[in-house]
């Protein structure tokens, strides 16, 4: 099913849903399962999984230089769905990037993907590589994510890059697309940052998920003012607790958000690690209370892993 008939059939009652990392290159799906299984008695519609860029690493070759080796450290994610999908029977979301993708790559995906049944993808741009200072695409990829929903609908409609394809299959994919409540950080105003989000909705996209965020105002006045342009698609909350002291600083740094006065006084003053986990809780379930009450089509939890963190979260509010 789309994502957006399950905002459709839940008839304004706030849905729940996850979101996993791949295990490592070499790992399992007992990681995954370990993650989900203790998550699952909370009924989640669908699943999201991530996708992880291919990053370099140089090797020194015998003859004394060194060969710039690519390697991906987290592959695996349409498995992954399938996976996902065959054992809770619920639906998964696989992200798709624009980074270290051709076109062709892409549409080779879309196939795989559609052969499997499955229904929904979140086009995203991707970040840049860890030691390259801008996004770059490849020679035949996209350089925005707009270009990727714009041949995720293409597809929709029957459009393959090879034009001998006549009367090629169609796709019905669900596309989502992300939407950052404090702006992107490569956006110069959130007002340009807004018409980039319009431009994908234009494109095809069907619904939105939000970075995380600590304050909920900050959600609230993005969906006032993706409405005010416009924007009519649901809006979907991505939460993610504190967990950890040294995340005061990381966190900021790493996604370009902040975090709210009140919040960092209290994680300040903890005891130890303990008490920041139960701080982190205790605001995040506050955030989703009232996400809730104001009838978000649903709440997005990024697990990162830790199972009984959102576990303890979700518990409080369903």
């Amino acid at each position: 099913m789309k994502i957006t008939e399950y905002f459709e059939n839940a008839k304004d009652k706030t849905l729940i849903s996850f979101e996993v990392l791949p295990p490592l290159k070499g790992g399992s799906m007992e990681a995954i399962f370990n993650t989900l299984d203790p998550l699952m008695e909370f009924k989640p519609p669908f699943i999201d999984v991530t996708y992880h860029r291919e990053e370099f690493i140089y090797k020194m070759r015998p003859s004394g230089y060194y060969e710039k080796t690519a390697i991906r450290k987290r592959p695996g994610t349409v498995g992954i769905c399938a996976s996902i999908m065959h054992r809770y029977g619920v639906d998964a979301v696989p992200h798709l990037i624009c980074g270290g993708f051709t076109k062709e790559d892409t549409e080779n995906v879309l196939i795989d993907l559609n052969f499997l049944d499955i229904k929904n993808v979140l086009a995203l741009r991707g970040d840049a590589r860890q030691f390259e200072g801008k996004f770059i695409p490849e020679a035949d990829g996209h350089r925005y994510a707009s270009e990727l929903v714009d041949q995720i609908k293409g597809m929709n409609d029957g459009v393959y890059l090879d034009k001998n394809i006549v009367n090629g299959t169609k796709s019905d994919f669900c596309i989502g697309i992300a939407g950052y409540p404090e702006k992107h950080f490569e956006a110069p105003s959130m007002e340009l940052d807004l018409s980039y989000v319009k431009a994908k909705v234009d494109a095809g996209a069907s619904y939105i998920v939000t970075q995380m965020f600590f304050d909920n105002k900050k959600y609230f006045e993005y969906v006032k003012a993706c409405r005010a342009i416009g924007i009519n698609v649901p809006i979907v909350p991505g939460l993610k607790p504190l967990t950890k002291k040294y995340q005061l600083n990381a966190i900021p740094r790493r996604f370009y958000i902040n975090f709210p006065d009140d919040l960092v006084k209290e994680a300040i003053v903890a005891k130890n690690s303990e008490a920041i986990r139960e701080i982190g809780i205790a605001w995040c379930i506050q955030q989703s209370k009232e996400l809730k009450e104001q009838g978000v089509p649903c709440l997005h939890y990024y697990t990162m892993g830790d199972t009984e963190t959102i576990r303890k979260i979700v518990e409080a509010i369903y």
